[in-house]
């Protein structure tokens, strides 16, 4: 059975998006940097805004519970976009070749629904793909079954009938690459782009 669909995750694969960008500026040093990114502003709460939680809400809450840390919990959101570097070039090149090769591409992110029209605006490579999921318009978030099963109902209305084993999902996390091929699809664990090159061309993909 052939891959009929290649589907991307965006943050870590197609965009450099990185707190300590911002936060490099604002917690100089390194230990205090890391306990603020592991115990305040920690990646557990920012999945909760990717799942659909108002940034206002879920900042409020932050700063009722840290409240010698507002500045700095209120400068995550409100200087966002100073996390995101750019693209990912060579992400970008892996999309660009199954593009040219006319592989259906697809977008499956955890992203927040009021960050992501920056990303939008800004990097026009998002807008490349047949469809896109963002979970915090959907309020599902990877690794969740279901908006994999959300992806897969999106995917269908293009290509009818297809199969969980004619997917590839690309992740940078792990776990989520892991809940795809707990599916039934190739979940590929992106941790560089020759990596995930040569398992896409074992799988058959022009790369």
């Amino acid at each position: 059975m052939g891959i009929k669909a290649v589907v991307f995750d965006f943050g870590g694969v197609l965009i450099d998006w990185n707190p300590e960008y911002l936060d490099r500026q604002l917690i100089p040093d390194e230990a205090e940097r890391r306990w603020f990114l592991t115990h305040v502003c920690s990646m557990d709460w920012v999945v909760r805004q990717d799942g659909g939680q108002p940034i206002v809400e879920a900042t409020a809450e932050r700063v009722a519970q840290f409240p010698d840390h507002e500045a700095l919990i209120r400068a995550f959101y409100e200087r966002w976009h100073e996390m995101v570097a750019g693209v990912l070039d060579d992400g970008v090149a892996i999309m660009e070749k199954l593009e040219a090769a006319e592989v259906p591409l697809f977008g499956l992110t955890n992203w927040s629904a009021e960050t992501f029209p920056y990303a939008w605006e800004h990097y026009p490579v998002l807008r490349r793909f047949r469809d896109i999921i963002v979970s915090g318009r959907v309020g599902l978030v990877k690794p969740d079954p279901a908006i994999f099963a959300a992806m897969r109902e999106r995917i269908n209305v293009q290509l009818p009938d297809i199969e969980p084993a004619e997917l590839v999902f690309i992740d940078d996390n792990p776990k989520n690459a892991a809940a795809a091929t707990a599916l039934g699809w190739h979940g590929v664990h992106h941790t560089s782009a020759a990596q995930t090159e040569a398992r896409l061309r074992e799988l058959g993909l022009p790369v």
